[in-house]
């Protein structure tokens, strides 16, 4: 799989990211990460997205346990990390309610803490996750600026941002966002309504596009829409010769976005990877569009 720039400032990674925000119940993570980790980098994904909530944080243990141990050289991977949302656990005792934290002391103890987990010294692409609106913001830009004039990180992104929140953090730095990890697929395209695909187009980035796969709805969902668009996708797997799943994760490559995948599943990550073999219909890509979008009237 032939790596590519995030966008004009950011670093060449994957095409397809792998993503450990959906950990938290995985059986047996340590042999589970092994598993997964080899087959993305057999399959041509290098690029690795870590958290500090809950299941990502026990994952980027486990992976800088797979460095220390010599599975892999450091530069043969790109690490994401990201933080923000802080969510109620028996490992943050101090965490009441959900909630987000943008403050500099806050961003500052994740990235030291992630650095200790992954067992390195930088980290790639580090996102902040939503914009804490009670934060100081211009302490919040300062922060990451200076970080990443440390070295500790390589590239500021950002998560779940709206366009005003993407374009309020981008006026208080110096430094370019690289991208903006956002919802997206065939059975969510607020990102396509609300101006978030435009916006980070605008910006010369690629999306980060998580959910691909619409956490299974798109295989197995009992819903009219989910059904509607799987018979589209079975009609189309057709024409293709490939799973419904391997097109649905084309469908995103098209718009440009760089899926996310979160399964644990060997197979639904093969079928995420076939998608970059698959050139698209121009005509089909509107046709499963309009499927999607049948029940609210809405056309692009």
């Amino acid at each position: 799989m032939q790596k590519i720039y995030m966008g004009d400032a950011g670093p060449k990674v994957s095409p397809a990211v792998y993503g450990f925000y959906r950990w938290d119940d995985v059986k047996d993570a340590d042999a589970t990460l092994k598993k997964i980790f080899h087959l993305c980098m057999e399959l041509g994904i290098n690029t690795f997205e870590h958290g500090d909530s809950q299941g990502s944080e026990k994952c980027e243990q486990l992976f800088g346990e797979l460095l220390s141990e010599g599975a892999f050289k450091r530069e043969e991977v790109v690490l994401f990390s990201k933080c923000g949302l802080r969510l109620p656990s028996s490992q943050n005792p101090d965490v009441r309610v959900r909630h987000y934290n943008t403050s500099a002391a806050h961003i500052i103890a994740s990235v030291e803490q992630s650095l200790k987990n992954l067992r390195t010294d930088y980290i790639d692409i580090f996102l902040l996750d939503k914009l804490d609106p009670i934060s100081n913001l211009e302490e919040t830009a300062l922060t990451l600026e200076r970080l990443k004039e440390s070295g500790k990180i390589k590239n500021i992104g950002v998560a779940n941002f709206s366009v005003f929140q993407h374009q309020l953090l981008a006026s208080y730095l110096t430094k370019p966002i690289v991208t903006n990890h956002i919802e997206l697929n065939l059975l969510n395209m607020q990102a396509l309504d609300n101006g978030q695909i435009d916006y980070i187009k605008q910006r010369y980035m690629r999306p980060l596009a998580y959910a691909p796969l619409a956490e299974g709805r798109i295989a197995v969902g009992t819903d009219k829409q989910a059904i509607k668009v799987r018979e589209k996708l079975e009609e189309l797997s057709v024409k293709y010769n490939v799973h419904i799943e391997s097109l649905a994760v084309a469908w995103l490559v098209k718009l440009g976005a760089l899926p996310l995948i979160g399964t644990t599943n060997e197979q639904r990550i093969r079928n995420a990877v076939n998608a970059f073999t698959i050139e698209l219909d121009h005509q089909d890509w509107y046709e499963l569009y309009n499927v999607s979008v049948e029940n609210s009237n809405k056309t692009l």
